[in-house]
């Protein structure tokens, strides 16, 4: 077990054998364009979909058996005011479903994706929020704490808005391991759970494909 400091986006189900990857897709997305721009990579070759998920999670899922891979995202919307970002996005995310179903992966929509309007240095920028991710795996937390159908998560999030329920999930007898990322670490996430898990920024890195490490 690595030292805790970090931060990230997924949740590792584990019951004997068998294991269940949940990924917040919006955290996901969020950390690695900040290790896109610390590494200074272009950022228009770059993205969520040049990442080797399967060489992403090696380390952490390396003798845990079977594994059950669900990516959530939040559903996205074509506005007449955004029309040509709202279809980047939508299209963007279409590939990505595509990929990782055929990796295995279950591509759950939870919630949506809302542009907002913000002024920067006189100018106004068009923001995408989502909402409603961090609501349905904190479900998924106590649903599975009462289901009992699984002993142990793995909790990968930077939303600290989840402590009540990992609180309340472990109060039902769940062991919740946080698996982070070394920089901006959620300490509250750290505090509340059992143990951490870290993912180093080389290990982004490494996963992203034609990058050489």
């Amino acid at each position: 077990m690595r030292k805790p400091t970090g931060v990230f986006c997924a949740i590792i189900i584990v019951m004997n054998n068998k294991i269940a990857l949940f990924i917040d897709g919006e955290n996901l997305r969020h950390y690695l364009e900040n290790v896109i721009v610390e590494k200074k990579l272009d950022k228009n070759k770059y993205s969520i979909l040049n990442i080797n998920f399967g060489k992403l999670f090696e380390g952490p899922l390396t003798g845990m058996g079977e594994v059950t891979k669900t990516y959530y995202s939040a559903k996205l919307h074509a506005l007449p005011e955004t029309e040509k970002a709202s279809k980047f996005l939508i299209e963007r995310q279409r590939i990505l479903k595509t990929r990782l179903e055929k990796q295995g992966y279950e591509f759950l929509i939870a919630g949506h994706v809302r542009p907002q309007f913000v002024k920067q240095n006189g100018k106004t920028k068009v923001v995408f929020k989502e909402k409603g991710v961090d609501v349905r795996i904190a479900v998924d937390l106590v649903k599975t704490a009462v289901d009992k159908n699984f002993l142990t998560v793995v909790l990968c999030s930077s939303d600290s808005d989840l402590q009540p329920a990992i609180k309340e999930a472990r109060n039902r007898g769940l062991e919740i391991i946080y698996l982070g990322f070394e920089s901006q670490p959620n300490k509250g996430l750290t505090y509340t759970t059992n143990k951490t898990i870290l993912l180093r920024n080389s290990e982004i890195i490494g996963a992203l494909e034609g990058i050489k490490k």
